[in-house]
């Protein structure tokens, strides 16, 4: 019999559901308290409970859900991030919403990127992402990497994301990390 199990972690609880698949019904439910900033312990508490019904290694599938990032987002919450963007315009960033998104977070445009075939439309260097976050401010808790065209060739946002962590120590995501699809 193959089991499912589900746990989703919200700000509050974090909930954990085992289903049936054949039956396609639930078996076991649970809750627990979501416990910041270790959210393993809120997690395997929830999982413990509900792994009290049924043998562990008859699960098939386990999926792991969050609503944190889109409250702290939807709150204000967070800490500040730098977006590094490789091979756009300011227009660009505009049209896409972001400067109401960033609410105020700073913003380094860096001449860089890569053609729709994946060559560079300029070269960029270590040197180059250097100086353009020697003036960022203070308080930044990591850093957002975007260049043109990072699906066909990231290149340029790897030598961002190397350089920004050799830098700063600070976490970095690079948007060739987060999805393959054109137009991101």
């Amino acid at each position: 019999m193959a089991y499912l199990l589900g746990i989703d972690t919200g700000g509050t609880y974090t909930d954990a559901v085992i289903l049936d698949e054949a039956a396609d019904a639930v078996v076991a439910t649970a809750k627990s308290l979501t416990t910041r900033p270790d959210l393993s312990l809120g997690v395997g508490a929830a999982m413990d409970a509900v792994l009290d019904t049924i043998d562990p290694a008859d699960i098939a599938m386990v999926s792991l859900s969050t609503t944190l990032a889109t409250n702290a987002l939807v709150e204000g919450q967070g800490g500040r991030v730098a977006l590094i963007l490789i091979g756009f315009e300011e227009a660009e960033l505009n049209r896409a919403g972001l400067n109401d998104a960033l609410r105020g977070d700073p913003v380094v445009f860096l001449a860089g990127g890569h053609s729709h075939a994946g060559a560079a439309l300029h070269d960029m260097t270590e040197d180059d992402v250097a100086a353009a976050i020697a003036d960022l401010p203070d308080g930044l808790t990591g850093f957002a990497v975007a260049a043109s065209f990072a699906t066909r060739n990231p290149e340029h946002e790897i030598i961002a994301r190397d350089t920004l962590r050799r830098a700063t120590g600070l976490p970095v995501t690079c948007s060739h990390e987060l999805s393959q699809a054109l137009g991101g």
